[in-house]
C-alpha cells in the first residue's frame, strides 16, 4: 500500500525501517520503555525520520525530552545554546525544536536564513516567561551602568536589551568576564545566588525561577541520603542554594551527564528534570538513578505525534523581528567570543557549601516603589 504522505512505498519499507530501529534504537531506552509503548512509538518515529531526510530537516531534542523523542528522532541532542549552534552549523533547512519556545527562538537567531518550527506554541517555560523586555529596560533605567548578564533560558526580547548572555556552564566566567564589581544577573534568582557564591563579583538578581528546579529542597536530599547513604547527589544550579550545599556535585546539564557517565557511580540522585536521567542511563549502566526528579509539563508539550505534524505542515514557524534579533545576537556572540573555561567542570563545592549569598532581588514591584525616588 503506498504512503506518499510519509515517503513509504510499501508496508514493506515501513516494517523495514520498524525492525532496524528496534535493533539500533530500543536497546537504548527499554529500561524505561516497556515493549508495548515501543510498538506504539516505533511507526511514528520511522515516519519522522523519513520525512525530515526527505524535507532536509535536523531535529534538536533537549535533554529533557521523553527517551523516545530523544534517542528516537533527535538528530542533536543536549543543552539548549548548544542545539542551537550545532543546528547553525548544518545544511539543513528546517530546525524542528524539541524543546520550548525560548529555545526555538534562539536556534532562530543564530540561523535567520533557516525555517525554525515548534511543535506545540503553548511549549513555554516558567522561567523564560517571568521577565520581558520591557523589565530589562525598567532595571536598567533604575540600575544604570549596571551590566546585565542574561541567562540563555530567556526570550529574544529580553537577550536583545542585555548587555552578554551566558548559561548555567559559564556563568561564573561570563560574570567575571566583565572586570566589574557589580553586575546584574536575571532572571534566575537561584542560578543567580549559587553564582554569586562561587565569585566576588557582587550580583543583584530578578526574582525569577524554575519551576522544575525550585519544588527541590535540602530536606529532599536528606532524606534521599539517609535512605541511600552511598547515593551521590547531582544538582543543578536552578535549584535552591540549601540544595546545592547538600549535594555532592553541581554544573550545568552537560556537567551533570559528563561527571555521572565518567564516574559511574552505583547509586545516583540527578536534582533536576526527571527524562534526563532516563536518557542518561544507557550511558550509565553500572548506575542506579534513584528518584527524586521533577517533569517539566512544558517540555512534555512535546510529543512524537506534533513533531510529525510540524514535519507535515511545516508548523509552527518560529520569527523574531529582525532589530531584535540582531541584538540578541550581539549579547550571545559577546559569550561565545569568551575564551573557553579550562578549568574542572561544574561548581566549586566547597564555596557552594560555605557561602549563603544573600543578594539583593529585584521585582516589578521593587522597581515601581523606585520610580519615584529615580525621578524625584
Amino acid at each position: 500500500m503506498a504512503d506518499g504522505t510519509h515517503g513509504f512505498n510499501t508496508d514493506t519499507d515501513l516494517q523495514a525501517d520498524i525492525a532496524e530501529l528496534t535493533r539500533t534504537v530500543y536497546p537504548k531506552i527499554e529500561s524505561k520503555v516497556s515493549l508495548l509503548e515501543w510498538q506504539l512509538h516505533v511507526p511514528l518515529i520511522a515516519k519522522i525520520n523519513r520525512l525530515k531526510r526527505q524535507k532536509n530537516a535536523v531535529i534538536l531534542a533537549h535533554n529533557y525530552m521523553t527517551p523516545e523523542i530523544f534517542h528516537g528522532v533527535g538528530d542533536i541532542v543536549g543543552d539548549s545554546l548548544a542545539l542551537a549552534r550545532e543546528a547553525a552549523n548544518t545544511d539543513a533547512q528546517i530546525i524542528v525544536q524539541a524543546g520550548v519556545h525560548f529555545m526555538a527562538e534562539t536556534a532562530k537567531i543564530l540561523s535567520p536564513d533557516k525555517t525554525v518550527l515548534i511543535p506545540d506554541l503553548e511549549a513555554g517555560c516558567s522561567l523564560a516567561s517571568s521577565i520581558t523586555g520591557a523589565d530589562v529596560r525598567a532595571i536598567k533605567s533604575a540600575y544604570p551602568g549596571v551590566p546585565i548578564v542574561t541567562y540563555v533560558n530567556t526570550s529574544a526580547d529580553v537577550k536583545a536589551e542585555s548587555d552578554i548572555c551566558c548559561t548555567s556552564a559559564n556563568a561564573v566566567e561570563v560574570v567575571e568576564s566583565l572586570g566589574v564589581d557589580q553586575v546584574i544577573m536575571i532572571p534566575d534568582q537561584y542560578l543567580a545566588r549559587n553564582v554569586a557564591a562561587q565569585t566576588d563579583v557582587k550580583v543583584m538578581t530578578w526574582a525569577g525561577s524554575c519551576e522544575v528546579h525550585e519544588q527541590f529542597t535540602a530536606q529532599d536530599i536528606r532524606g534521599m541520603k539517609a535512605s541511600f547513604p552511598d547515593a551521590v547527589v547531582v544538582a543543578h544550579p536552578e535549584c535552591p542554594p540549601e540544595v546545592l550545599k547538600a549535594a555532592d556535585f553541581a554544573g550545568s546539564t552537560g556537567a551533570m551527564i559528563d561527571y555521572v557517565t565518567q564516574e559511574q557511580p552505583a547509586k545516583v540522585v540527578l536534582v533536576t528534570e526527571c527524562s534526563m536521567a532516563d536518557n542518561i542511563a544507557h550511558a550509565s549502566p553500572a548506575s542506579e538513578f534513584l528518584r527524586p526528579c521533577n517533569l517539566c509539563p512544558h517540555m512534555k508539550r512535546i510529543s512524537l505525534e506534533n513533531i510529525l505534524r510540524a514535519l507535515e505542515s511545516e508548523t509552527h514557524a518560529v520569527e523574531v523581528a529582525p532589530e531584535v534579533a540582531e541584538k540578541a545576537r550581539v549579547a550571545i556572540q559577546r559569550m561565545l567570543d569568551l575564551k573557553k573555561n579550562t578549568g574542572k567542570p561544574g561548581y566549586n563545592m566547597e564555596r557552594a557549601h560555605m557561602i549563603d549569598p544573600d543578594i539583593p532581588v529585584i521585582s516589578r514591584q521593587s522597581l515601581a516603589n523606585a520610580e519615584p525616588r529615580r525621578h524625584g
